[in-house]
């Protein structure tokens, strides 16, 4: 048998019984980091023990939309449960995304139960150079 030692993971546990597992209607939440790395974002998002079948990404317009499912994992008939304390049900998370983001060109990849998305900046967003004609009547602008 295991023995609990931490008090606050037991409120955790009665806090998650109370709201209860995430429904397709009504997800959990999942954690995530999100930053700027050179010319693109990256966004990480904790999905433990789900498989990569189990995880939807959709983008709509600038609305990216993650959902994972973290489904009970099969026991013998004669297994006798001690302790549940990983929440299962369905995860999900929304972010919007900029308009100077190329939604066309998202990258995923799931690696230890890390899902990262790697969105490239689009090129009319990034910084360029103006050069001035002299005496020409018109700017030309340079990529």
């Amino acid at each position: 048998m295991l023995m609990r030692t931490d008090p606050f993971r037991e409120l955790d546990r009665l806090a998650q019984q109370l709201v209860g597992p995430g429904t397709w209607s009504k997800p959990s939440a999942m954690p995530m980091d999100a930053y700027r790395e050179g010319d693109e974002y990256v966004v990480a998002f904790d999905v433990p023990g789900v498989t990569a079948d189990a995880i939807d990404i959709d983008v709509e317009r600038n609305m990216l939309t993650v959902r994972a499912e973290r489904r009970p994992v099969a026991k013998a008939d004669h297994a006798q449960m001690e302790l549940s304390e990983r929440p299962l049900g369905v995860f999900s998370r929304q972010i919007v995304l900029a308009d100077t983001l190329d939604t066309e060109h998202i990258t995923a990849d799931y690696d230890a139960g890390v899902l990262t998305l790697r969105i490239p900046i689009a090129e009319r967003a990034k910084p360029r150079k103006i050069s001035i004609g002299v005496g020409t009547g018109h700017k030309e602008i340079s990529g």
